[in-house]
């Protein structure tokens, strides 16, 4: 007989989001066998809580309601109470947070889920107050009114679970009977709805707040206008980039973007800072400034990438996961001024105004009495009101911002989670690598940097898998979907930046565990967690775009993109069954799986090989990748000569050379081919000259 725990467990656990309630009255269990077993010989049902560090009504409700001792006796003796970090257990936060989404149609954190004790949901919300206000019922009353459910209404709690479990495994395991032909309009299909969806007056998508940065969306319009030629998705996307850059949702100071703008005109933030954004950001920034040649876009990159490895980086290599988003208590203390908390740093009056009709900063300000700083004034009307030029203006500002980030960096800090998650690094990883192919050389080396410290942490190159976090010396795992496709998304793009086969080998190992672990031959789809992995009450696909992209989406797009370097596998059939399965699904609502609409794209245009047989890239090369703009491409890069080639094919255990790579050697010198749909260009000196064969399709 399990007795139960009597006390908080949670001091036991590495996440920072856990030990933050380890002090609470609340008899707290982690997700583990010993507390599912405690709720299934107690008989009592499990309250499930789902939160994040950084998650400001996590703090609140924890401070209103957990921290008191009357709720968390009433807890302790009707429930077993179980916290779980949504950043180290994404498949269990996906599985509750889908019936919350059907059942109330909203979603969010904290995430509060009434379960059976074998794990079948049966009563789900968010943020609870303490007693009932404005329309919420309160956490006390939901707390009796279900412990008396649980004891006088059982069939009624019994029948509901299994309803909800049904609806989950529709939802998230089931695949259609049968597929259907994927379409190829995807993409236009996809930017169609973009492009209804978009707020022309303020940029983003809707017509309210909260504005959320979408970079999916984003790419796809980029990757729309370079097919159609077609102004309209650039301007959106532009539009947004611009507002997104000017506003509050971007540190003026310190570089890096907040999570989202609570308002239409993006300029109060949700505070928090996650490294995923800060990842996935960039790399539209840096793909409309190939496009554009628009100077403030690649410096957006570059600050963002500096706030990275200024406050994300752990010292050995990896990236952190998150900023809170309250510092001192407070939210927001740490990023907003007055204008005299800037007058006591700067002691020139005309510079303090100056300061402050650049970034909006008013005495009544417009976040709780101070200012989020914004670019209210362009340089251009500062130098006319100031009777100053325009480079002055520049300069005096760039002087002023340096002592302001200098006083800042003496407030109270926000939180700081630690984690090092697989996935997002794999992220960060590949906006890195086209920082480095883009803006400079150094980039790619930090990637390269992060990309070490995973596979030492969290690689095991016996078992051949991946763990999902780590923190501390402690590993936890198994990795999920998106561990494996963002990591080898990662590694893979730094090869193709570097041409370090050893990275091509470790996307190529980490691809074939994807197919192993996770593609379900007979439902033919891709699933969230690996077949070895924990048995849920379902278990789920990632087929959405959320706040990160389609992991299976990933998966597929990748899967294509190696597909020409992995002989003996089954990459490309793969790919193609699982957007088969879900063909249907992407057509209808294109929206919600832009990823996935992308990977289908590339699947009926076929992936552009971009082919370079060199042992050193000439300046030239380097130059012509920095500036075109290839979102979907493969650039492959192979050595010279036949000695070289053997020891690569070697390291990627091949007998002979792969497809890509069969019969493009290098003729009297560094040679380019590039190639799509079976057919190759001749071989070039110039990557220009090669892709401008591609497009014409001839010589």
């Amino acid at each position: 007989m399990t007795e139960p725990a009597g006390r908080n467990r949670l001091d036991e656990e590495e996440s920072p989001y856990l030990r933050q309630h380890a002090d609470n009255p609340v008899h707290w269990q982690p997700w583990d066998d010993r507390a599912l077993t405690e709720a299934r010989e107690r008989d009592v049902p499990i309250f499930l809580s789902i939160g994040y560090s950084a998650c400001h009504w996590c703090h609140v409700m924890e401070e209103e309601s957990f921290a008191d001792p009357e709720v968390a006796d009433f807890l302790n003796d009707n429930f077993v109470p179980i916290k779980v970090d949504r950043e180290e257990r994404p498949d269990i936060d996906s599985v509750y947070m889908t019936i919350c989404q059907r059942t109330t149609g909203r979603g969010g954190w904290p995430l509060s889920v009434w379960l059976t004790p074998d794990g079948r949901p049966f009563f789900v919300g968010t943020y609870f107050p303490p007693t009932a206000r404005q329309g919420m019922p309160g956490f006390v009353d939901v707390l009796e009114r279900l412990a008396e459910s649980w004891e006088q209404d059982r069939d009624e709690i019994e029948n509901r679970a299994d309803q909800w479990s049904s609806l989950l495994r529709n939802e998230l395991e089931e695949t259609p009977d049968s597929g259907g032909d994927v379409s190829a309009e995807a993409l236009s299909n996809a930017t169609s709805a973009a492009l209804r969806s978009a707020d022309r007056e303020y940029g983003g998508f809707g017509s309210s707040g909260p504005k959320f940065p979408q970079p999916a969306r984003l790419d796809l319009l980029l990757r729309s206008y370079v097919r159609t030629g077609e102004d309209d998705p650039l301007q959106v996307a532009t539009r947004t980039l611009d507002a997104m850059a000017d506003g509050g949702m971007y540190d003026h100071l310190g570089g890096g973007f907040h999570r989202y703008a609570t308002d239409r005109e993006w300029v109060v933030p949700h505070f928090e800072k996650m490294l995923y954004d800060n990842a996935l950001l960039p790399r539209v920034y840096l793909g409309a400034y190939q496009l554009t040649g628009t100077e403030r876009y690649a410096q957006v990159a570059r600050e963002t990438f500096a706030f990275l490895d200024r406050e994300l980086s752990h010292p050995e290599g990896g990236f952190y996961s998150t900023l809170d988003a309250r510092s001192g208590g407070e939210e927001g203390t740490f990023y907003v001024w007055t204008p005299e908390q800037v007058a006591d740093v700067l002691d020139d009056d005309d510079l303090v105004g100056l300061v402050c009709d650049r970034y909006g900063i008013t005495p009544g300000g417009n976040f709780e009495g101070a200012t989020v700083l914004t670019l209210a004034a362009s340089l251009s009307d500062l130098a006319d009101e100031y009777d100053l030029d325009v480079e002055t203006v520049r300069e005096r500002l760039d002087d002023a911002r340096d002592r302001l980030f200098e006083a800042r960096e003496e407030r109270v800090r926000p939180a700081r989670d630690e984690k090092v998650l697989a996935s997002w690094n794999g992220m960060t990883i590949s906006a890195l690598a086209l920082g480095g192919r883009v803006l400079d050389e150094s980039y790619a080396e930090r990637g390269a940097e992060a990309l070490a410290f995973v596979r030492e942490r969290l690689w095991d190159p016996e078992a051949e898998r991946l763990a999902h976090r780590y923190k501390d010396g402690d590993v936890k795992g198994p990795g999920f979907l998106e561990d494996y496709a963002f990591l080898a998304r990662g590694a893979f793009d730094l090869y193709q930046v570097t041409g370090d086969v050893d990275h091509l080998a470790f996307a190529l190992d980490l691809a074939r565990v994807v197919e192993e672990e996770f593609w379900d031959e007979e439902r033919e789809t891709l699933y969230f967690t690996p077949a070895s992995g924990e048995g849920l009450v379902t278990r789920p696909q990632e087929l959405s775009d959320q706040s990160t992209p389609s992991s299976l989406g990933v998966a597929v797009d990748l899967l294509f993109a190696l597909d020409g370097f992995a002989p003996d596998t089954d990459f490309s059939d793969v790919a193609r069954r699982v957007l088969e399965t879900h063909a249907n699904r992407i057509r209808g609502n294109p929206m919600e799986h832009v990823t996935l609409a992308l990977a289908a794209d590339t699947y009926h245009r076929g992936v552009l090989e971009l082919t370079l047989a060199a042992d050193e890239r000439p300046a030239a090369w380097r130059e012509t990748l920095a500036a075109r703009y290839l979102p979907a491409a493969v650039v492959t890069q192979r050595p010279e000569t036949d000695a070289g080639l053997g020891s690569w094919l070697e390291r990627l255990d091949l007998d002979e050379a792969p497809p890509v790579w069969a019969g493009r050697e290098a003729r009297d010198g560094p040679t380019v081919y590039a190639c799509e749909g079976f057919t190759c260009s001749p071989p070039k000196s110039s990557i220009a000259e090669a892709l401008s064969w591609g497009a014409d399709g001839n010589e």
